[in-house]
């Protein structure tokens, strides 16, 4: 298993940020350079408890779909995606909002393994690991630039 912890401090309540990050507009805006769509979208066009989306993108020139479900949602404190179907041998993203002084501390866990054994170990090794944070490093920048943005346009 891979696995990988990033933190970040927003500078926008933890409502704002949690529901900004079950809004897959946002994840959709945050990953356009790779062409994701969704295939199968959230009834409701938010994700909550048991929600379940099907996702097409191209990353390394190969078109990719990922099933996922949300689930353990606890607002504003957070919630989990994990894959259906796809990609990986196993995805999972646990992602949770804690209070802070300037705001809201997001700490992303990401735990995924590759197919293909002892191959798909030395993938994930070698620079799957690095790619994904790469990734979700890229949201999070979406997710904070619209959290603060929303903070900023609020009336006083």
């Amino acid at each position: 298993m891979a696995e990988f912890v990033l933190e970040r401090v927003i500078a926008a309540p933890r409502q704002t940020v949690f529901a900004l990050a079950l809004d897959p507009g946002l994840h959709l805006r945050s990953m356009a350079r790779y062409g994701e769509t969704m295939i199968e979208a959230p009834d409701g066009g938010v994700f909550t408890e048991g929600s379940t989306v099907t996702w097409r993108a191209r990353h390394f020139g190969i078109p990719f779909r990922l099933r996922t479900m949300v689930y353990d949602v606890d607002a504003p404190s957070g919630f989990r995606d994990r894959q259906l179907s796809g990609p990986f041998g196993a995805f999972l993203h646990v992602h949770v909002f804690e209070e802070h002084p300037t705001g809201t501390l997001l700490r992303d866990t990401v735990i995924f393994h590759s197919p293909l054994g002892p191959i798909g170990r030395l993938v994930d090794r070698v620079f799957l690991r690095e790619y994904m944070r790469a990734l979700i490093e890229e949201r999070n920048d979406h997710l904070a630039s619209e959290a603060e943005e929303r903070g900023r346009t609020l009336p006083a």
